[in-house]
């Protein structure tokens, strides 16, 4: 006998009576009581009495527990696993939840990294138009991070609205030079005809595309994250049956009425108590894993056209051949912009003076793009991310065993709690799941918890998405990033640059009508699961539990079409 069972055995023969096999006394019973905080100490008897008012702690012997003690004790049970499992899963927790962070702090860094560089290409190809550009360029970085982030802003709008507000400055300083500054009633009319004149070509769109395509993997691989989070804070909080509750009563204090508050239950009964608890989270394993195997799968794919970190850099780019585009169709600009607004109203002394219009700001001060570590990327982050998530890909499969043999039951072999007395546990172990309960001994369960079942729907959802499956009218993730079968091709033909020639008005009242006002300019961010996921909690919703972040997508791609 070991040391440990020589202790057990002395414990006994101070207080169970080896003459009568009952208790003599409760005072280690209050003790224990009192120092786990279950309730008033006053409710421990003195000494051992009858059981005949106990439901679950039944016992031929005296003991020390009342009716009033064993509710006490069910509850401290269900508190103990519940407190076990928030333990368990903590380090998942945090691994998800720090990265969520620090994907969101590396695409920050990359957005205004980009912005910065832009700036700087105009600063260097177009310096009288590189200062009054910042602020509608600061305004248009901040719309692109919000949308890679999640937000269901219009990208397409966004991209339209800096284009829009750098054509009058386009227009003064590049088309009609020679002018002193305008009015600023005559800028706002060369502003509000700059998307019926088109002097871009089909830049605004172009950019919006881009930029949409390039972030909707980052978009699905934060919004899963974001799941990930959900599963384990649902999880975490199961709510646990009458029969577990009771079983888990039996397993941990039922015990300690008979005086033996060191003991610990045998594996075996530990297993079919915490596995009938736990059967419905044993049910999320598969889909636990295929949710990690399809986040390295998406990972794979973010390269070239869907490598938002190459996209976002090359901005700059496009934005010069952008005003370059407008800068050689200056005749027609000059003569469309006379037709519409009439000749230029030129601003008085007064206006000048005050630098509305002047070179003033970032353009007279040395810009330097955010300093990154070169293997602060995204592509990098994603990698070590996902070689740290691996290791917990069979972490619902094996959780109630993770429980007995690392926090429950001994692990030396010695006595141990059968649920009825000191002594081994010979009945059958059932295995994990729910079909497996059928024959557990300890634990009845009849079904799947529903609130399980839900976050069970969800990561099919999500897992759905990160493959690239079909989503109805919706098409494959593949297919909305290349814009294929809505009419949108990659492939640039335009004689002008790749810009097109014409304004897209027939295209953007077709985004309108499939947008909902309140989204057009709705800046705020938000968790993405909070949105698609919720909505698959009633089975008549169908549809609407595709994230509206997708249509908008389906609708970039048409425009750019």
């Amino acid at each position: 006998m070991g040391m440990r069972g020589v202790l057990v055995y002395a414990v006994f023969a101070v207080f169970i009576d080896p003459c009568r096999g009952t208790l003599t006394n409760c005072n280690e019973v209050r003790k224990v009581f009192q120092l786990k905080e279950i309730g008033p100490v006053k409710s421990v008897p003195e000494t051992p009495r009858t059981g005949s008012d106990l439901q679950v702690c039944l016992s031929k012997n005296l003991t020390c527990c009342t009716k009033k003690m064993e509710e006490r004790y069910q509850v401290a049970a269900r508190r103990d696993i519940q407190n076990l499992l928030q333990t368990t899963s903590s380090s998942l927790k945090f691994l998800i939840s720090r990265n969520v962070a620090a994907f969101q702090e590396t695409v920050e860094s990359l957005v205004h990294q980009a912005e910065n560089h832009t700036h700087a290409v105009l600063l260097h190809t177009y310096r009288d138009l590189a200062g009054p550009a910042a602020a509608p360029l600061g305004e248009f970085f901040t719309d692109v991070g919000l949308f890679v982030l999640g937000s269901e802003l219009s990208l397409e709008e966004a991209s339209q609205r800096f284009f829009d507000a750098l054509f009058p400055l386009v227009y003064e300083r590049l088309v009609e030079p020679d002018l002193s500054r305008m009015s600023l009633s005559y800028s706002e009319c060369v502003r509000a005809s700059c998307r019926d004149l088109g002097p871009y070509g089909g830049a605004p769109g172009r950019l919006a595309a881009l930029i949409s395509r390039a972030s909707m993997p980052g978009r699905v691989f934060l919004q899963a994250l974001h799941l990930g989070v959900e599963v384990i804070n649902t999880t975490d909080h199961i709510q646990l049956s009458r029969e577990c509750r009771r079983g888990l009563l039996r397993m941990s204090y039922c015990p300690h009425c008979q005086g033996l508050t060191t003991s610990k239950p045998c594996m075996g009964y530990c297993l079919n108590v915490v596995r009938g608890c736990l059967a419905s989270l044993a049910e999320v394993d598969a889909h636990w894993r295929e949710f990690v195997r399809s986040l390295e799968t998406l990972s794979t794919r973010m390269h070239g056209a869907q490598d938002l970190e190459q996209v976002l850099l090359e901005v700059h780019g496009l934005v010069r051949d952008a005003v370059a585009h407008a800068q050689r169709n200056t005749p027609r600009l000059s003569a469309q912009v006379r037709r519409v607004c009439g000749d230029p109203v030129r601003q008085q002394p007064e206006q000048v003076s005050s630098g509305q219009h002047g070179s003033v700001g970032r353009d007279s001060i040395p810009l330097k793009g955010a300093v990154r570590n070169a293997d602060d990327t995204l592509s990098n982050r994603r990698k070590e991310f996902l070689s740290s998530l691996r290791l917990h890909r069979a972490f619902y499969g094996g959780l109630a065993d993770q429980l007995c043999v690392s926090d429950l039951a001994p692990g030396d072999g010695t006595a141990c709690w059968n649920g009825a007395g000191v002594a081994s546990y010979t009945l059958r172990v059932v295995g994990n799941g729910i079909k497996a309960q059928a024959e557990n001994p300890e634990v009845k369960v009849k079904e799947a918890d529903p609130v399980i079942s839900q976050v069970i729907d969800k990561l099919k959802h999500i897992n759905q998405l990160l493959q690239g499956k079909s989503i109805p009218k919706l098409g494959t993730l593949d297919q909305i990033e290349t814009g294929s079968g809505d009419g949108y091709s990659g492939d640039c033909d335009d004689e002008d640059g790749c810009w097109g020639s014409g304004n897209g008005a027939a295209e953007r009242r077709r985004i309108e009508t499939m947008l909902t006002p309140g989204n057009t300019n709705n800046h705020r961010y938000h968790h993405p699961q909070s949105k698609g996921f919720d909505q698959m909690n009633s089975g008549t919703r169908g549809t609407q539990s595709v994230p509206l972040v997708l249509v908008s997508i389906c609708a970039f791609a048409l425009l750019s079409g």
